[in-house]
């Protein structure tokens, strides 16, 4: 009986407070099922499924409708101008996008030998998945767009084991090799042609709530190279151009421009055998 009277009492709880926060987004399918089809309109060529341009335009205006419900159950402007022209700014952009992730696919073609085609990436790259995730993210996200980013970020987290911020600013040529463990910061900073192996972490130095204004992340500048491992903290830690960064290598201070930064440690390797001459032997 007294274990039931705390069910009941953990219930009432549980509704109210359900109750209360009834104005959040609890949402999180529908906008892991929009990111999806987006992402597979755009890469994954159904040549059955779009016989005709306008197919192909029913498809968009069809995601168009699914983002207008989803930033308007996010939105504190409730008006329908208002949540329109967020509509209309994210797809104007998908263009722009479009040719971006066209050229990191581009850099991943020319860079990583197993690769064969740019079909092979666009169905079978975590690193591809998650770099477009985070570049339509990234839009909503310079939109002021609430909680949305986030989701789809975690959606390719989920997915990839690679976690962007959707915060985070990314140029040209971007290129993440496997990509499990990879951590990017909200407020980090990567150039163009740069290419980050799994593992690697640019992050933050405190993680102190007063600082959410403030840059916490590192610079990346131009055709950098991080090595698997490594882990680079600080808004104030810039990498320069042209530098290589070696696994498991931790840095929190800047790096001059054409510099090879690598951690150095002893391996040794010893005889084994106790006798003189080698001897043969069955398991």
């Amino acid at each position: 009986m007294e274990n039931q009277n705390k069910e009941d009492a953990f219930l009432n709880y549980l509704f109210a407070k359900k109750q209360e926060d009834s104005y959040l987004f609890h949402e999180k399918h529908l906008v892991e099922a929009f990111i999806q089809e987006l992402f597979d309109t755009l890469f994954i060529y159904h040549l059955e499924a779009y016989q005709s341009v306008a197919e192909l335009q029913t498809k968009f205006d069809y995601l168009r409708n699914q983002l207008k419900t989803l930033i308007s159950k996010v939105s504190k402007k409730k008006d329908s101008s208002y949540i329109d022209q967020q509509v209309q700014e994210f797809f104007d952009q998908v263009p722009n996008i479009y040719d971006l992730l066209l050229l990191d696919a581009e850099e991943t073609l020319n860079f990583d030998p197993a690769t064969q085609s740019k079909e092979e990436i666009f169905i079978s790259y975590p690193g591809f998945f998650a770099t477009a995730i985070h570049r339509f993210a990234h839009q909503l996200y310079s939109q002021k767009i609430t909680i949305l980013p986030r989701v789809m970020s975690e959606y390719a987290h989920g997915k990839t084991g690679i976690d962007i911020n959707p915060g985070a600013k990314i140029g040209k040529y971007f290129f993440i090799d496997h990509g499990t463990g990879v951590v990017i910061g909200e407020t980090s900073v990567i150039g163009d042609h740069v290419k980050i192996y799994q593992g690697v972490t640019l992050g933050a130095l405190n993680v102190s709530k007063d600082l959410a204004s403030l840059k916490r992340h590192p610079t990346i500048q131009d055709h950098v190279v991080i090595y698997s491992g490594a882990t680079i903290l600080g808004g104030k830690t810039i990498i320069g151009e042209g530098c290589i960064i070696g696994g498991n290598v931790w840095l929190t201070h800047s790096v001059p421009s054409n510099s090879v930064v690598y951690h150095t440690n002893q391996i040794k390797i010893k005889d084994n055998n106790p006798f003189p001459d080698v001897i043969d032997f069955v398991i």
